[in-house]
Protein backbone atom coordinates (compact mmCIF):
# COMPACT_ATOMS: atom_id res chain seq x y z
CA UNK A 1 0.00 0.00 0.00
CA UNK A 2 1.18 3.46 -0.74
CA UNK A 3 1.05 6.51 1.27
CA UNK A 4 0.42 10.40 0.35
CA UNK A 5 2.37 12.70 1.55
CA UNK A 6 0.89 16.09 0.89
CA UNK A 7 0.48 19.46 2.50
CA UNK A 8 -2.92 20.31 4.25
CA UNK A 9 -4.84 22.65 2.60
CA UNK A 10 -6.62 25.21 4.49
CA UNK A 11 -10.34 24.41 5.39
CA UNK A 12 -13.20 26.98 3.96
CA UNK A 13 -14.10 27.88 7.02
CA UNK A 14 -11.10 29.90 7.88
CA UNK A 15 -9.85 32.79 5.65
CA UNK A 16 -6.18 32.60 7.19
CA UNK A 17 -3.30 30.41 7.05
CA UNK A 18 -3.55 28.57 10.28
CA UNK A 19 -2.72 24.65 10.64
CA UNK A 20 -1.78 24.43 6.81
CA UNK A 21 2.14 24.33 7.11
CA UNK A 22 2.83 20.80 7.85
CA UNK A 23 2.90 18.16 5.40
CA UNK A 24 1.01 15.21 6.03
CA UNK A 25 1.77 10.85 5.92
CA UNK A 26 -1.23 9.08 5.02
CA UNK A 27 -1.84 5.40 4.07
CA UNK A 28 -5.10 4.68 1.66
CA UNK A 29 -7.37 2.27 2.17
CA UNK A 30 -6.03 -1.09 1.47
CA UNK A 31 -9.47 -2.84 2.46
CA UNK A 32 -12.97 -2.41 1.85
CA UNK A 33 -15.15 -0.58 4.42
CA UNK A 34 -18.16 -2.46 5.63
CA UNK A 35 -21.49 -1.55 7.62
CA UNK A 36 -22.01 -3.19 10.96
CA UNK A 37 -25.18 -5.39 10.90
CA UNK A 38 -26.31 -4.17 13.97
CA UNK A 39 -25.37 -0.95 14.92
CA UNK A 40 -24.72 0.56 11.13
CA UNK A 41 -21.42 2.43 12.05
CA UNK A 42 -19.10 2.05 9.09
CA UNK A 43 -15.97 0.47 10.09
CA UNK A 44 -12.87 -1.03 8.20
CA UNK A 45 -10.17 -3.54 9.49
CA UNK A 46 -7.69 -1.63 8.19
CA UNK A 47 -5.56 -0.07 11.13
CA UNK A 48 -2.97 2.04 8.77
CA UNK A 49 -5.61 4.15 7.51
CA UNK A 50 -5.65 5.48 10.81
CA UNK A 51 -2.27 6.99 10.91
CA UNK A 52 -2.13 9.75 9.89
CA UNK A 53 1.92 11.75 10.96
CA UNK A 54 2.78 15.79 10.91
CA UNK A 55 5.76 16.73 9.18
CA UNK A 56 7.37 20.40 9.48
CA UNK A 57 8.66 19.94 5.93
CA UNK A 58 8.44 17.94 2.63
CA UNK A 59 12.02 17.03 3.42
CA UNK A 60 11.55 15.17 6.82
CA UNK A 61 8.36 13.78 5.65
CA UNK A 62 10.15 11.79 2.83
CA UNK A 63 12.84 10.77 4.98
CA UNK A 64 10.64 9.47 7.11
CA UNK A 65 9.36 7.38 4.49
CA UNK A 66 12.36 6.33 2.71
CA UNK A 67 13.88 5.04 6.57
CA UNK A 68 10.73 2.93 7.01
CA UNK A 69 10.84 1.72 3.13
CA UNK A 70 7.56 2.94 2.76
CA UNK A 71 6.08 3.35 -0.92
CA UNK A 72 5.06 6.99 -1.31
CA UNK A 73 3.40 9.51 -3.75
CA UNK A 74 4.20 13.58 -3.20
CA UNK A 75 1.34 16.04 -3.99
CA UNK A 76 2.34 19.09 -4.28
CA UNK A 77 -0.08 22.04 -4.01
CA UNK A 78 -0.95 24.46 -6.41
CA UNK A 79 0.17 27.61 -6.13
CA UNK A 80 -2.21 30.48 -4.55
CA UNK A 81 -3.28 32.83 -5.92
CA UNK A 82 -3.40 36.46 -4.11
CA UNK A 83 -5.70 38.73 -5.06
CA UNK A 84 -5.06 42.73 -4.09
CA UNK A 85 -8.61 43.91 -2.89
CA UNK A 86 -9.53 46.88 -1.03
CA UNK A 87 -12.66 48.01 0.74
CA UNK A 88 -13.17 51.22 -1.07
CA UNK A 89 -13.37 49.03 -4.39
CA UNK A 90 -16.99 48.72 -3.59
CA UNK A 91 -17.53 52.10 -4.01
CA UNK A 92 -16.03 53.05 -6.63
CA UNK A 93 -18.08 54.88 -9.50
CA UNK A 94 -16.69 52.75 -12.46
CA UNK A 95 -17.72 49.14 -10.99
CA UNK A 96 -17.98 46.30 -13.56
CA UNK A 97 -20.54 44.51 -10.91
CA UNK A 98 -24.12 46.33 -10.62
CA UNK A 99 -24.73 47.39 -7.13
CA UNK A 100 -26.92 44.96 -5.23
CA UNK A 101 -28.31 47.19 -2.43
Amino acid sequence: MRARIFKEPKTSMQSGQANTHDWVLEYGQSLPRRTDPLMGWTGSGDMESQIRLKFPSREEAVAYAEREAIAYDIELPPPRIRKAKAYADNFRFDRLQNWTH
